[in-house]
């Protein structure tokens, strides 16, 4: 057996594998899509995962088959005689895909695609500067979609959301192959963000929070409409401006260089409690060898301790894939058909006058059953809403170019 190099064809008969979906993740090994692939595994509504990605996907692969999970786990690897084992599995099974050769056979059969392929936001970098670089991932990959799983429903993450959509849109045009209602821009964590937001804010459960985010996914394209907030609150113009502004620039708050403040109370046992992140820039006076802001306290007892960010590391990866397997559980359950499946995200709409906007829409067996309209807006939305539609025009307006040229 020693130096040979055949295949050999093991079989594994799994157990625990429930029926379920079929979902493919296209660019499984990076910063999104690596913790996104291990929460979808622990999803009991996937049969098969497979994990596709240029780089890293036989790794990734290998890393999650030990979790102990309902789906099993397969993977080309080469053992240490130098011997490729390829493991056939009956029930739920995760396989992994490298490279372009083997996009087509990461997407034949699936039922839900989801993509967070492409680069991650830098320090500086606005999301139009990922455009040229993210657009050309995208259309690849699209294309592959219209060849090998026309039906499939499409979670598009690859950021710029409010382009990258369009371009979607107009690939499985061409290919004739395209359904408004199966292709969604995951806006879920601007969502996400404003439950939390507005929970710190008002001392609730996010859990129980529930605010509607609509227009786009970047910048003042994202409206969090406070006013339909449940359970209904009352903010003052302050926090208004406040929630709206984090809400907004909360991919920039992980990005940039930022300092997170946490109070110390020697009374309380140093039990820490979180302030709130404030830009390096806007520090006052810091005594560096307390690790403190003087000025923040007169009180002996208090001392305010600084820890930075992601220092322009690294983008919003975590978050992201959290409220990415919300967004993707949500559409798996609208497939089940579960009623009453309602998220919102960027969709064909004719909400507005544009021809994509963000907003609620209830899932079913074929992608959108519905899309809502916005409700009462009050005269601060309807003032972001104008703002927003004029971004979201120019970036749809990309998109298709990038096509069309």
């Amino acid at each position: 057996m020693e130096g040979s190099s055949s295949l050999q064809q093991v079989s594994c008969r799994a157990k625990g594998g429930a029926p379920g979906f079929k979902v493919a993740i296209l660019g499984a090994a990076g910063g999104i899509g690596q913790p996104l692939a291990m929460l979808m595994k622990m999803n009991p509504l996937v049969s098969v995962l497979h994990l596709y990605d240029v780089v890293n996907s036989p790794g990734v692969t290998a890393d999650i088959s030990h979790m102990d999970t309902g789906a099993v786990v397969i993977s080309l690897s080469l053992s240490l005689w130098g011997h490729v084992l390829l493991y056939n599995v009956n029930h739920g099974l995760v396989r992994g895909f490298l490279g372009q050769s083997q996009l087509e056979d990461a997407l034949i059969g699936m039922d839900l695609v989801i993509i967070p392929a492409g680069v991650p936001r830098k320090p500086g970098m606005t999301r139009d500067d990922l455009f040229n670089i993210n657009a050309g991932i995208v259309k690849t990959l699209c294309e592959g979609i219209t060849k090998c799983c026309p039906d499939a429903i499409v979670n598009l993450i690859s950021n710029p959301v409010n382009s990258t959509v369009p371009i979607a849109a107009e690939v499985f045009k061409k290919a004739g192959t395209y359904d408004p209602k199966r292709l969604l821009g995951v806006t879920m964590l601007d969502v996400v963000r404003a439950n939390t937001f507005v929970a710190e804010v008002m001392g609730l459960d996010p859990r129980e929070v529930d605010v509607p985010v609509v227009g786009g996914h970047a910048g003042v394209t994202i409206l969090p409409l406070l006013s339909q907030v449940k359970p209904p609150c009352s903010f003052t113009p302050e926090e208004t401006d406040y929630l709206t502004s984090r809400i907004q620039n909360g991919g920039t708050e992980v990005v940039e260089d930022f300092l997170y403040l946490f109070l110390s109370c020697s009374l309380l046992g140093s039990a820490w409690l979180y302030l709130q992140p404030i830009r390096i820039s806007e520090l006052p006076s810091i005594t560096e060898e307390h690790n403190t802001l003087s000025c923040l306290t007169d009180d002996s007892n208090f001392f305010v301790h600084m820890s930075e960010a992601k220092a322009g590391a690294g983008s919003a990866t975590l978050s992201m894939a959290y409220a990415a397997v919300k967004f993707a559980d949500a559409c798996l359950r609208g497939l089940r058909g579960d009623a009453s499946v309602i998220q919102c995200a960027f969709v064909a709409s004719q909400v507005t006058e544009l021809p994509f906007f963000a907003s609620k829409v209830r899932l079913g067996r074929t992608g959108i059953d519905e899309i809502y309209p916005l409700g009462p807006l009050n005269v601060y939305e309807r003032v972001g809403l104008e703002k927003a539609k004029k971004e979201l025009a120019e970036s749809i307006q990309k998109g298709v170019s990038f096509i069309k040229k």
